[in-house]
């Protein structure tokens, strides 16, 4: 079973409370999951929160949109993806963050096609990014999340739930998928206030007409209007470790 993990927190140091922003007038977060909820390659979708109470109301929207929510250990967010995982019976795992309000269900399902027919350990889109910051994802299988989980001692490979995998190369195999063209210098995350500004006003632009929007037009978008792009251009591809952080 392929199981998808959406891994959400209200913290944040720069935009506290960022997975509930309105965005017409719904919370981000559960405008992710309706987009994620079409990735056929995904069996099942889960919310992996934490147990602080801070992260309560993360717990109550997917209670009221009906998707299931795990609640774990708040700085072990690997732990928190291993008992997840275990929990659900997952095989393979597709690991997911609540900054990405744009994440593609197209762009998802080539991700686990992609890891499937090189038959690796792990695979990522963003590990080497050429698609916009905001259509990360990556995919492992449980054994090697549950090696990751038994092995793993440094704080950062406990709160980033992927480093020790990518940190230690000779035991897995890692691969990395590239897109046609270089987009990574796009920022379509969601980790300040121009960030929130950028996607409200994509979504106001699209999602009246066609809820299931692609990246291909929201990049149509900003070829009519490239002022857009500019709102949060300033701001640096990572911050704060995205690969492994965020939203966590």
């Amino acid at each position: 079973m392929i199981l998808g993990i959406l891994q959400a927190r209200m913290a944040s140091s720069r935009l506290p409370g960022k997975v509930l922003a309105p965005i017409l007038g719904r919370p981000m977060l559960e405008l992710q999951i309706e987009r994620v909820r079409g990735c056929q390659r995904i069996q099942k979708l889960v919310v992996a929160t934490s147990n602080d109470s801070g992260d309560k109301p993360i717990a109550e929207l997917c209670d009221r949109i009906k998707i299931e929510c795990f609640r774990g250990d708040l700085e072990n967010v690997l732990d928190r993806f291993y008992q997840a995982a275990k929990l659900y019976g997952a095989d393979h795992i597709v690991r997911l963050t609540g900054d990405c309000p744009l994440a593609d269900p197209g762009i998802i399902s080539g991700l686990v096609d992609f890891y499937f027919r090189e038959r690796c350990d792990y695979a990522s889109n963003c590990q080497e990014p050429t698609l916009p910051d905001g259509l990360d994802a990556e995919i492992f299988s449980f054994s090697v999340l549950e090696k990751a989980w038994k092995e793993a001692e440094l704080p950062l490979e406990l709160e980033h739930v992927t480093k020790y995998i990518r940190n230690h190369s000779e035991k897995f195999q890692i691969r990395c998928l590239k897109y046609k063209a270089d987009l990574s210098s796009l920022r379509w995350t969601v980790d300040q206030e121009k960030d929130l500004e950028f996607v409200r006003r994509v979504y106001e632009a699209l999602y009246g007409d066609n809820p299931e929007f692609s990246m291909k037009d929201v990049l149509a978008l900003l070829d009519e209007q490239p002022q857009l792009a500019e709102m949060n251009k300033k701001y640096q591809r990572n911050e704060g470790s995205k690969i492994g952080a965020s939203s966590s």
